[in-house]
């Protein structure tokens, strides 16, 4: 059924149709709405489960945790500082390899204090172990929710569906919001073959000796490696039975003899493709990257080839370092013949933003660096005085 609604409304009742047993919730701007609709479902008695109002971000956490521990299929939602006072849980819950969801709603991260949308918070937790997917659109994050639960237990890994804060979450869309029957028969009921129980005593996260704590963190990488086919086979069965797919790893649109190629996450996507529909005679692949954590490597390899130019936008900058995006497409791309030369720009830091008219800006600066409004380096400081850019 195609309703008009905010992306957090619509994200909460993406999250109902998966019938999780047990929601842990702390608000934090801008995820807030998502677990307020959630409660508003319970209290109206249109979602059955334990709703648990905790005291802070890492109670949630642990609570969710916990439940998907023993056997319960669970749910959170956080954002910025609140992804940050999690870290310590989520890392818990990669290491013990725990199922569940977790959307994060993607802000700043102070200081200074800033409530608006860029990529810091998740990119703070990026080697946490957890699957991370980024989503263009609010059709995608719906559509990219339900399919996470499905990775999710199928992979023994938590995912965590990454929505830009403001731009996504208080934006309303047109949304096709799948029924409860379709979601039932397209998601399998939940089970954890390794859940605790107290007639079968076993323990998860026990302490590991440095004889084989290498091995462990070894096998972790090779888990999360391994769920690429599995995030790719899962859009292909959404895909088949809903009409419609969110691209898989990624996606790649224009010319297939373009030389210039420009790679993005989120919704920077979408005002790239409007820009680059008014940038007449612009002959460019616009690259969506979706999956960012396990990054798949190979398909970056194949969606870059040809290409002399690449321009990666990051939304989240590593001081002293530079685009986090940018660094490691470097590092996939390193050795590869015939690589495209890579240009790395941090802009639309702290909800700046980002007008369709930057396509030319950014094309201009594969020349002339100084003819755009980017630092030599690269990062977003059109604040600053030219003599300090």
């Amino acid at each position: 059924m195609r309703e008009a609604l905010e992306g957090s409304q619509a994200i909460a009742r993406a999250v109902a149709l998966c019938e999780p047993d047990v929601v842990a919730a702390y608000p934090i701007t801008p995820q807030t709405h998502i677990v307020e609709n959630l409660s508003k479902l319970v209290a109206d008695g249109e979602l059955h489960t334990e709703f648990v109002s905790v005291e802070s971000e890492f109670s949630a956490a642990s609570v969710v945790l916990g439940a998907a521990a023993s056997g319960a299929r669970a749910y959170t939602a956080s954002s910025s500082q609140g992804v940050l006072l999690m870290a310590e849980v989520l890392f818990n819950i990669a290491g013990m390899r725990i199922p569940l969801v977790m959307t994060v709603a993607n802000r700043a991260v102070s200081a200074p204090l800033n409530i608006w949308n860029d990529h810091a918070d998740s990119m703070a937790v990026r080697d946490s172990g957890w699957i991370q997917i980024h989503c263009e659109n609010n059709q995608e994050a719906v559509d990219t929710t339900i399919q996470a639960f499905r990775i999710s237990q199928e992979t023994d890994l938590p995912v965590m569906v990454c929505m830009d804060g403001f731009v996504l979450t208080h934006t309303m869309e047109v949304i096709d919001i799948p029924t409860i029957a379709q979601v039932r028969k397209w998601l399998p009921p939940f089970e954890f073959k390794r859940a605790l129980d107290p007639s079968d005593p076993k323990s998860l996260g026990a302490l590991v000796g440095p004889d084989f704590f290498p091995e462990v963190r070894h096998s972790h990488h090779a888990a999360v490696t391994k769920a690429l086919p599995v995030i790719e086979k899962t859009d292909r069965s959404w895909a088949r039975a809903f009409k419609r797919g969110c691209g898989g790893l990624l996606t790649t649109e224009g010319p297939k003899d373009a030389k210039i190629g420009i790679i993005a996450m989120g919704s920077t996507v979408g005002t790239l493709r409007s820009g680059l529909t008014r940038a007449e005679g612009a002959s460019v692949r616009l690259i969506k990257l979706r999956a960012f954590r396990p990054l798949p490597e190979e398909a970056l390899r194949e969606a870059t080839r040809g290409l002399d130019h690449l321009i990666v936008i990051d939304r989240a900058i590593s001081p002293g370092l530079g685009g986090i995006l940018g660094t490691e497409i470097k590092a996939v791309l390193y050795g590869t013949p015939d690589a495209p030369r890579i240009h790395n720009h941090a802009i639309g830091l702290g909800g700046r933003d980002i007008p369709e008219t930057i396509v030319g800006d950014l094309l201009s600066a594969i020349e002339d660096p100084d003819a755009a409004p980017f630092s030599v380096f690269d990062a977003d400081l059109t604040m600053l005085p030219p003599e300090d850019r």
